[in-house]
């Protein structure tokens, strides 16, 4: 039976007399794709600092391809990139990407990813020869995949990775996990980009006060949060409060949502108000509002 690519059994961890992680466990299979979701302060950057072996817990124990974090970080088999990770200066994207690829010749661990390879999946092709200084945010982002990918671990941890990208990055960037995972590499994000988790992560794990509150494929989640929402173009001063099934309305200039517990009974009631429903909209709970009431009674 192939070894869990992450197994953390009632971690707990401390930050003074903060409790950052309380009696979490957490088990993640070889080739998942799983979304760690939560608000700040949910625990998620202290789970993926624990996994790294970056701190020491003060209970409970974490396994990372049946090895103690710190021995799988050394033998190659763990990636990371760190919200608030950062690249040498004075020197150019090319030498740093040698420079940690060679690493990944040392006896006992897995050759270094193919350059070629490595610079077509990152996106970093006309990057090797700029300064690092001299890079955009999301360029540097693209350059701390690669130096994350340099030994092709089993294992990539990513903490709020798209959080300097713009649209067109984001989308490349999660094509390229997208990649990734069909290749077999389980990859475990952090981000507050929810309809990024909700398209790419097989798993939602949701985080608050330091526990898991939800775990589950995305859909699981939204489907257990009740009620729909129906949007449509209504001139202003109008108002919808009475309206049957109806539980809430907010107005964002000409669009009118309305939250509402009965879709048919609320539509029924608009059309005998003689409302024209201009550019109808229908939704179920989206995984923002699945998280969201999820995590908003836990303290």
């Amino acid at each position: 039976m192939p070894l869990d690519a992450l197994d953390a059994t009632g971690l707990t961890v401390r930050h003074g007399d903060v409790l950052a992680v309380d009696d979490l466990d957490l088990r993640i299979g070889r080739g998942e794709t799983v979304a760690l979701l939560g608000p700040n302060g949910a625990g998620k950057s202290t789970t993926v600092s624990a996994v790294l072996g970056l701190l020491r817990p003060a209970a409970g124990s974490v396994r990372v391809l049946g090895r103690a974090p710190a021995d799988a970080v050394r033998a190659g088999c763990v990636g990371a990139m760190l919200q608030h990770g950062g690249l040498p200066g004075e020197a150019r994207v090319g030498e740093v990407l040698h420079l940690v690829r060679r690493s990944y010749g040392r006896a006992g661990l897995a050759g270094a990813w193919p350059l070629d390879d490595l610079v077509a999946t990152t996106g970093i092709g006309g990057l090797l020869g700029r300064d690092v200084d001299a890079l955009s945010g999301g360029q540097r982002q693209r350059v701390l995949l690669a130096l994350a990918l340099a030994g092709q671990p089993p294992l990539l941890l990513l903490d709020e990775p798209t959080s300097a990208m713009d649209v067109e990055g984001r989308r490349a960037f999660w094509a390229t996990m997208r990649d990734l995972a069909a290749r077999g590499t389980t990859v475990v994000f952090a981000t507050h980009h929810l309809e990024e988790a909700d398209a790419v992560a097989d798993r939602v794990v949701v985080m608050a006060g330091g526990r898991v509150v939800a775990d589950g494929p995305s859909a699981g989640l939204r489907s257990a949060v009740a009620g729909r929402t129906v949007r449509f173009s209504a001139p202003d001063g109008a108002t919808f409060d009475r309206v049957p099934g109806v539980t809430g309305a907010s107005r964002l200039g000409g669009t009118v949502a309305l939250a509402t517990t009965d879709v048919e009974a609320t539509l029924r009631g608009l059309l005998a108000d003689g409302v024209p429903l201009a550019d109808l909209e229908v939704r179920g709970a989206s995984l923002e509002d699945a998280v969201l009431s999820l995590v908003g009674g836990v303290r």
